[in-house]
């Protein structure tokens, strides 16, 4: 690989390849998931929960990409994506929470009761 092709793909402001390709791998991740829970893949089992918030996580940091060329070239485009930019961030945390760190959603409930 050149270093002409890698300096552009981490270019962010003009080079739109790293966040399609953050939404591809985060659609295979996606793929994986499915896959992981059929019986046949039984193996894979004990990864799905990695393989879902990986594919989230990648989404995200596709969408997140996205948004900085975004930014420079449509700039309604842009506007529309920092909504969902903000709920995406917010569900992430709250599967990282919940899910990898095993806090039960009651336990939440009544820290925001007091």
């Amino acid at each position: 690989m050149s270093e002409k092709v890698s300096g552009d793909l981490f270019d962010l402001k003009n080079d739109p390849r790293l966040s399609m390709y953050l939404y591809r791998a985060g659609f295979g991740c996606w793929l994986l998931y499915i896959v992981a829970g059929a019986p046949f893949m039984a193996a894979l089992r004990f990864y799905r929960t990695d393989l879902g918030i990986l594919c989230f996580f990648m989404m995200v940091a596709g969408l997140s990409a996205s948004m900085v060329y975004d930014y420079y070239h449509n700039a309604s485009l842009y506007e529309q994506k920092k909504k969902w930019l903000a709920i995406g961030y917010a569900v992430l945390a709250a599967l990282i929470y919940f899910v990898v760190l095993d806090h039960a959603p009651a336990e939440v409930l009544r820290w925001l009761a007091h």
